[in-house]
């Protein structure tokens, strides 16, 4: 092939330019990659129809596809761009469901801008829990006739259970807006709304006996945040303030006790409801580059959280004499402060330095109260207090950042992390770390990352409590406050192994030992291992496959004679994932499909050790298959047909719940969960239009 030297190109093209730039006309040009948004006005709206095969509370769990039928396919965007810098966007989705959201900014460029936000959430949690009670949803819970009952086989559960579906949605409300003061100022104001409804499982007992029961939830978050910045060429500073309020709606929740409870027993229970509380802060920053290499920024934060709400009595059961409450709400208060300060230095091209120092701190100020204590509402305890715990954090960090020669990059640093909890069994725990991290090409078709880090916890003196009660076995260490040695390390590599074919390994392993446990937890161990493949099989087809595996283990002692350790307990997790994708146009690119194909699999075993034989519990496990197909066919210039079709199969075995029906234990009226399974099949088609 014939090739043209540069400097007759250079000429041509002096000749072309020199004669015909005047006579072009640029008017129709229009520049498809540049940066700037083009005025005007666009967007898409998508209208449809779909079809759940299947009910399902997992599948439909923050999908809003929980439910067998017909959906409604909406959603779209548009945007408008003036020449005067003013603007508009709308975007909303998945309208037919319990998923929509819709959001809302209009502004003009460099003056202000005011946003809106709306959203929901489901959150499902069972489709396959009976109860006999009645109301549920509300704030009491009764009960039919033919209770109570001695046991639940007594019970007349045949006639009396009902299915009741448990969850609640989540809806978040956003308001915003932000001002541009002239160059370097800026103010903004931001409102959030967070409402959940619905209901959530809970229990509650009379001495020996349970029950599960439907609990109401109506609670309702306000947030506020109100900011003012400052931004010049050397100087960021931001002072704000925010506050977030808590509300729930019923104090407690009543039920009718399903068990004879003679003589001494009560004939209704209370549980009290997550109480209202107030979180307010004012948070100030500021960053400052004393030169182009050095840079420090610092951060200070001071809170308070208070809670106040009304007690509720200590018992509903006449029949017992309890002294009365020292005060009529806990007058609950917490102080936090955290401040943090940064610094950063650059003393040549290949080294950086950073220097960071966090302080965080809660000081709880409750008053300390003595209260009278009701078991199960049918025996008078000892007194209690409660105990306003404390805690200080302070943690420094000291890294470098280093491009050598070529490839090589490297970073170092070191951690120390000390925690002090007053009135707590091990009152300081100091941490200190040591990491690394270095990456480097040995072959410009391979590239190699390598990590690992070491850790080691000491504790103070581990003391016993006196405030707890009964009081703990003195050879007990709990996890967070005990001795620990912490090791981590991973490896990726990268494989151009030809022009259309890149292959991807890691691994990731970490154990940890607490060395001076007797009993508690004894070491845990976690090993990952993963691989990616991706193939250009042609210029309108690319697949790739991927793989993980995980496995996670755990030991840690006991004793059920509160003295030296006499049983051992072992966990052992495995996930594994394996997975297909595939992207593939065709009919000269008119039609777009896209195809992805999961397997997942885990399992989870636990077995205890004891001078006995006892078999081990059973396994539990679980199985997800997927495998999404998604088409787009250009009809026209503005208009596409969208297709998606979705199969779903998940299968679980729980030995802690299968088999338990409500009747199943003499003393527990349950829920009867089962296990989750389904299969589901999702078929939806819409139209998109452009314009």
């Amino acid at each position: 092939m014939r090739t043209s030297s540069p400097l007759f190109l250079l000429g041509a093209l002096s000749a072309v330019a020199g004669s015909a730039v005047a006579g072009v006309d640029t008017s129709q040009w229009k520049c498809k990659s540049c940066p700037f948004e083009k005025t005007g006005s666009s967007g898409s709206v998508d209208v449809g129809a779909g079809y759940v095969s299947d009910d399902s509370a997992k599948f439909g769990n923050y999908t809003g596809l929980g439910e067998k039928g017909p959906f409604l396919v909406a959603g779209g965007a548009a945007r408008y761009r003036g020449e005067d810098g003013l603007y508009g966007t709308v975007t909303a989705a998945d309208l037919g469901l319990d998923v929509r959201s819709l959001a809302a900014e209009v502004g003009q460029e460099g003056r202000y801008a005011l946003r809106f936000g709306y959203a929901e959430i489901p959150h499902r949690l069972s489709d396959s829990a009976m109860t006999p009670f009645l109301g549920n949803g509300g704030s009491v819970l009764t009960l039919p006739g033919g209770y109570p009952a001695a046991t639940t086989a007594a019970m007349p559960l045949a006639t009396t259970l009902q299915n009741v579906d448990i969850g609640f949605k989540r809806t978040r409300y956003d308001l915003g807006a932000s001002v541009l003061n002239g160059e370097n100022w800026s103010y903004r104001v931001d409102l959030r709304r967070d409402v959940r409804d619905g209901t959530q499982r809970t229990s509650g007992s009379f001495y020996t006996n349970g029950t599960h029961l439907v609990n109401p939830v109506d609670q309702v978050t306000d947030q506020l945040e109100l900011s003012t910045s400052y931004t010049s060429r050397v100087w960021q500073a931001t002072l704000a303030y925010h506050a977030s309020l808590y509300r729930s709606g019923p104090e407690a929740l009543t039920w009718t006790n399903a068990f004879l409870s003679a003589p001494i027993g009560n004939t209704s229970g209370q549980l009290a409801q997550a109480p209202s509380n107030q979180f307010h802060q004012i948070v100030a920053s500021a960053g400052y580059e004393f030169s182009p290499t050095l840079r420090a920024s610092a951060e200070i934060a001071f809170g308070r959280m208070t809670q106040d709400a009304a007690y509720l009595a200590a018992t509903t059961n006449p029949g017992l004499v309890v002294p009365p409450l020292p005060q009529q709400s806990l007058q609950g208060r917490a102080d936090t402060l955290n401040a943090s300060l940064r610094l950063s230095a650059a003393p040549n091209d290949r080294l950086r330095l950073n220097a960071t120092y966090t302080h965080d701190e809660r000081d709880n100020q409750t008053p300390i109260a003595s209260y009278p204590s009701v078991s199960t509402d049918m025996f008078v305890g000892l007194p209690r207090s409660n105990q306003a715990y404390s805690f200080t954090q302070d943690k420094f960090r000291l890294s470098a950042d280093y491009r050598g020669p070529v490839s090589l990059k490297t970073s170092v640093g070191a951690d120390h992390d000390t925690r002090k909890r007053p009135q707590q069994e091990a009152e300081t725990t100091r941490e200190a770390t040591l990491w690394g991290r270095i990456g480097f090409q040995p072959d410009e078709k391979v590239t190699l990352a390598l990590k690992g880090a070491h850790a080691q916890r000491t504790a103070s003196d581990y003391l016993s409590v006196a405030s707890i009660v009964p009081p703990e076995n003195p050879l007990l260490r709990k996890y967070n406050m005990a001795d620990r040695t912490r090791d981590t390390a991973g490896l990726r590599a990268d494989f151009a192994a030809t022009e259309n074919v890149s292959i991807g390994l890691g691994a990731d392993v970490a154990y940890d030992d607490y060395t001076n446990s007797t009993i508690g937890l004894l070491d845990g161990r976690t090993a990952s291992f993963g691989g990616d493949v991706s193939f250009a099989l042609s210029d309108v087809t690319q697949l790739n496959f991927y793989a993980q595996a995980e496995r996670i283990s755990s030991r840690q002692a006991g004793s059920a004679t509160f003295a030296q350790p006499d049983w051992k307990g072992k966990n052992e997790d495995a996930i594994d994932l394996v997975g297909v994708g595939v992207k593939h146009t065709a009919i000269n690119g008119r039609l777009e499909l896209g195809a992805d194909l999961v397997f997942s699999r885990s399992r989870s075993d636990v077995t205890v050790e004891t001078a006995a034989a006892n078999p081990g519990f059973p396994q539990a496990n679980t199985s997800l298959d997927m495998f999404k197909l998604r088409a787009t066919y250009r009809l026209s210039e503005n208009m596409s047909l969208t297709g998606l079709y979705w199969y779903e199969r998940y299968t679980s075995a729980d030995w802690m719940v299968e088999g338990v029906l409500p009747a199943t234990i003499p003393n527990l009226l349950a829920f009867g969960e089962q296990p989750p399974h389904y299969t589901v099949n999702v078929v939806q088609v819409a139209l998109r239009y452009r314009f």
